[in-house]
């Protein structure tokens, strides 16, 4: 339901602002569409209790319109927009670089309303006469297009897990269910994940299939049986339950949560073994069975060691697993650092001691202060004259602080067109730690945005790339890098490459952060936080190191806190 109406408040923001409303308006519906993605619980509770204006950014009129959607299932006010504004104008935002003001000019000059309509319009040549357009923009539009055509329907993490979540909640309040777990690639914590897969362990299934199947967000059911349904949500995220008996949850789990290759291994270890492995038990050549009610038990009957999840892609874990030789992986209690977050001297909305107090709740050690540079100037960025008056503040706040939590000051500073940085070295070299991040210009050649990239790297300064590719998913593909010399540049340099935590990010993904430890380059996985509720987004970027094979060895945040400034200070 969070969602639904989440998505209801940001398709009426970007029709107002194609419309050309005022800015308030639609900042007040992005704002509490925001506010409904950091809630904690269902809409539904508040909206019962008649508590809708207490949730932070919902007023008297948005809580109106939200108390009509709910009861009614429709929005007036939608209706009188779209017949307005038409509402598949919203499409093209999914476009890379086009916002509702292009849009809104597409439409009223040439009358493009569909996804369809502005391609064969940039084929035509038609988009470049129009004003602030020209033939790069008409391109870029088309390479936007094409971009959004190679994409998936796959939903990116960060809306499949929490609502995973409120699923299994759901399920584990059913009487007779002993145990339920998640999964498929969202228990392997893949960027994006399809179907979600679950399973129930239960004596009686037919009432945990009846209270799945009649979820009050189930918009139709695909398929309804004994041990397996599947239904598609209002959200359209679509899932499929398992319910075995609690003595076979084990081997369903194992089979539920895959990947196909992983799963393929150990049917061929089985068979070694004189046996086969089904999603129910291990069967002997004489047809009895060896029934396993837990996934270590499943991995203990092959001669393994259990697994982690995020492992089970095929990529040599089988092997290693027989060989001894899994590692250590990561931890989320290991991250002792956040290494890049920002306050209100940028774009973030808390001040240096509310952003160090909220670390302090999730027991970090450290944290930098790495507010914007100054020409990425939709974010705030800080001017040379700024630093001073900001490191004064840090200091203070240290000073209140004590030993608890060390602060740093920091800097992301942009990587301009041209490769060069928006701060002098001499400025550069006055700071604790030194993020470098690419915002703009991303669909340059592989070679010029590459050696943008190696440009920085190279700069003695720079201690962490900051999100490296820069792709925002599912909207916007990264940079089109060669990684093999990024990564060799980075080991050469001794320059950390981040595992950015934000599932609209998780960048660098995880074959490359798995290809950069092999190169012998060091990650950092930080949350690029612009409020408190973004420091947990760490479980994401925690969940993408564990795929990538990363050790607490291989991330500088999870060193202890003196080895970390350690290797800051002989880096200046």
């Amino acid at each position: 339901m969070n969602q639904q109406i989440i998505d209801l408040l940001r398709k009426i923001a970007d029709l107002l602002e194609i419309k050309g409303e005022v800015i308030y308006k639609i900042l007040a519906y992005r704002k509490a569409a925001d506010s409904l993605e950091n809630l904690g619980g269902d809409i539904r509770e508040a909206w019962r209790q008649g508590k809708l204006t207490e949730v932070p950014g919902v007023g008297k009129a948005i809580a109106e319109k939200i108390d009509e959607w709910i009861t009614t299932g429709r929005l007036e006010f939608l209706e009188k927009l779209q017949a307005e504004v038409p509402g598949s104008l919203v499409e093209l935002l999914q476009v890379t670089d086009l916002g509702p003001k292009k849009a809104a000019l597409f439409w009223k000059q040439l009358g493009i309303t569909n996804l369809s309509e502005l391609e064969a319009a940039a084929r035509a040549g038609q988009l470049r006469d129009l004003p602030g357009m020209g033939e790069k923009s008409e391109s870029r539009i088309l390479a936007g297009l094409e971009a959004l055509a190679r994409r998936s329907d796959r939903a990116p993490l960060g809306k499949a897990w929490p609502f995973a979540q409120e699923l299994l909640a759901y399920l584990r309040s059913i009487p007779g269910v002993q145990q339920v777990q998640i999964g498929g690639s969202l228990r392997r914590m893949s960027a994006t994940v399809g179907d979600l897969d679950i399973v129930a362990g239960a004596s009686h299934s037919l009432p945990v299939m009846q209270a799945f199947t009649g979820h009050p967000d189930v918009v139709r059911i695909l398929g309804q049986g004994e041990t397996k349904s599947s239904v598609e949500f209002s959200h359209h995220l679509s899932a499929q339950l398992w319910v075995l008996p609690p003595e076979r949850f084990g081997t369903a789990l194992q089979y539920a949560t895959g990947s196909k290759d992983h799963n393929v291994r150990l049917r061929e270890l089985a068979l070694k073994k004189g046996l086969s492995l089904s999603e129910s038990a291990f069967q002997r050549p004489d047809g009895s069975e060896i029934l396993c009610a837990s996934e270590a038990e499943v991995y203990d009957q092959l001669g393994l060691p259990f697994i982690p999840p995020e492992l089970r892609e095929d990529r040599g874990e089988v092997q290693a697993a027989l060989a001894g030789t899994l590692p250590i992986l990561l931890e989320l209690s290991d991250i002792r650092a956040e290494l890049h977050a920002h306050t209100t001297w940028s774009d973030g909305k808390l001040d240096i001691r509310q952003l160090a107090d909220a670390a302090l709740q999730r027991g970090h050690k450290a944290l930098a202060i790495t507010d914007h540079s100054g020409s990425l100037g939709v974010a705030g960025g800080l001017k040379i004259e700024d630093l001073r008056a900001q490191r004064a503040e840090i200091d203070a706040v240290q000073a209140q602080l004590g030993d608890s939590l060390r602060l740093l000051q920091g800097c992301e500073v942009e990587i301009r067109a041209d490769g060069s940085l928006d701060f002098p070295d001499q400025v550069l070299a006055s700071l604790d730690i030194v993020i470098a991040s690419l915002h703009s210009s991303l669909r340059q050649e592989r070679q010029q945005v590459t050696q943008r990239l190696l440009k920085a790297i190279e700069n003695p300064h720079v201690d962490i790339i900051g999100h490296p590719t820069g792709r925002l998913i599912p909207n916007r593909e990264g940079a089109d890098l060669d990684m093999e010399a990024i990564f060799q540049a980075a080991a050469q340099h001794q320059v950390a490459l981040e595992i950015n935590a934000h599932p609209s990010r998780l960048d660098l993904d995880d074959a490359h952060a798995r290809r950069a430890i092999q190169s012998g380059v060091s990650l950092s996985i930080n949350t690029d936080a612009h409020s408190a509720s973004d420091l947990d987004l760490l479980f994401f970027g925690v969940a993408t190191a564990r795929r990538a094979w990363s050790t607490t060895e291989d991330v500088l945040n999870a060193w202890p806190v003196e080895r970390l400034l350690s290797w800051l200070e002989s880096r200046r």
